[in-house]
């Protein structure tokens, strides 16, 4: 009897093992894929080294899968920021500037690391980075490190922290130092 409980309880334990083994990147990227998009508040800081303290903004965001980010920055000075499948459109005040992201690849592999992460694109990811997952779905830490040479002569890394298929939180690291924070709360639809 007791070792009938034994086995019992070892095999438990093995597919409770299992189970939180299998939360894997694919599964990640199904999550997130799952996502009808939505809007969010953010909060942005960046730490230069030239600064004694960190640059805060905050905002809007509004995601519309596959290819459209918005992000609206209300403080400290309005400013908007428009990528639309490979053009990203700026707007501060009277300045306005639009980029075809093609003719930058670097740029264009950036800014597609927060966008193919929303859209639980791996394939795209793993054009230019190598992934790392970490926990599991009520609590994930997804680690970007960049395989292209010109994007790590930039960037040492991007640290996606989130929860089943809700992005949370952002840090890119990059080479010099310097570092920014984006923290991410959704606005539940009315």
């Amino acid at each position: 009897m007791l070792l009938r409980s034994v086995v019992l309880a070892l095999a438990g334990l093995g597919v409770l093992t299992a189970a939180h083994a299998a939360y894997d990147i694919d599964q990640l990227m199904t999550d997130l894929a799952g996502q009808k998009g939505g809007r969010a508040r953010f909060v942005e800081k960046r730490h230069v080294a030239l600064l004694d303290k960190p640059v805060q903004a905050s905002g809007e965001m509004v995601y519309s899968p596959p290819d459209r980010l918005e992000k609206r920055t209300l403080l400290p000075k309005a400013e908007t920021m428009v990528l639309d499948k490979d053009t990203l459109s700026m707007e501060r005040g009277q300045r306005k500037l639009t980029i075809n992201l093609q003719s930058r690849p670097e740029a264009l592999a950036f800014v597609d690391s927060i966008r193919s992460t929303l859209a639980g694109n791996r394939k795209s990811l793993e054009q230019n980075y190598a992934l790392k997952l970490q926990g599991e779905s009520a609590q994930w830490v997804l680690t970007l490190v960049p395989s292209e040479p010109a994007i790590a002569a930039l960037l040492q890394r991007i640290t996606v922290t989130g929860s089943k298929s809700q992005v949370r939180h952002i840090e890119y690291l990059q080479v010099d130092g310097d570092r920014s924070e984006i923290s991410i709360e959704p606005i539940e639809a009315q």
